[in-house]
């Protein structure tokens, strides 16, 4: 129990250590290592509050929400279905801006980008990373809120060309933008603690190491039976 709480980065609660313990065939009740964790004086951490940045463009074209808040994990539809958003780090240089990609039905960070600042150019690098590394063999609809970034001309004729179609949520509903806005808080709980990073650079490696080395490849989720991105992905593979 100790170990896989080592190897989690002292971020995996009960559920987590009792899916890991399980699976590595160890026979344990759940309520049991909740037990046995707060003898240890183990804690996973939780989730806290994220303050939103969206600034929505009121002269915007209104676009359709083609995800209803429908963030199911679906074994038939990765690549189909995508998801982003904008968050903000602390530094010493001042803040590092994160865009991210998510491929809903398997939870992967498919893209990502950073940047000292907020142009529309910032997103739309994610999105073209998220194309070059997944290369989609059909459209894939691409949602977000209604943030100035997303709703630009320009970024809507740079969707296009890659054959992404837009769906965007409500403004000032953070329930519409449900699993990027879950990302964003799994991160900042258990990558930055509330604590500032002394440079961009520093950040973004941190970032780096979290999304690529731990996240995507390791990071157990519930909604996929306590499986990471990659794993699930592999089983949908054979």
């Amino acid at each position: 129990m100790t170990a896989v709480h080592a190897r989690s980065r002292g971020t995996y609660g009960a559920p987590r250590i009792h899916a890991v313990l399980r699976r590595e065939g160890t026979a344990c009740g759940r309520r049991r290592i909740a037990r046995l964790m707060r003898a240890a004086g183990l804690v996973g951490r939780h989730r806290r509050r994220r303050y939103r940045t969206t600034i929505p463009d009121p002269h915007a074209a209104m676009r359709p929400d083609l995800v209803l808040r429908d963030f199911r994990p679906d074994p038939a539809a990765t690549d189909a279905r995508w998801c982003g958003d904008i968050t903000y780090i602390p530094t010493d240089e001042g803040w590092l801006y994160l865009v991210t990609v998510i491929d809903i039905a398997s939870r992967r960070v498919v893209g990502w980008a950073t940047a000292d600042h907020l142009r529309t150019e910032l997103v739309a690098d994610a999105l073209r990373t998220a194309c070059r590394r997944r290369r989609p063999a059909g459209s894939v609809i691409f949602h977000s809120d209604r943030g100035c970034q997303y709703t630009s001309r320009e970024f809507v004729l740079f969707a296009a060309e890659l054959d992404i179609r837009l769906s965007v949520g409500r403004t000032g509903q953070c329930w519409d933008s449900a699993l990027a806005e879950s990302f964003f808080a799994t991160l900042k709980n258990e990558l930055f603690g509330g604590h500032s990073w002394p440079s961009r650079s520093v950040a973004r490696t941190a970032v780096f190491e979290w999304i690529e080395g731990w996240y995507n490849v390791h990071r157990l989720h519930s909604s996929l039976g306590y499986r990471s991105p990659a794993d699930y992905e592999a089983v949908l593979a054979t």
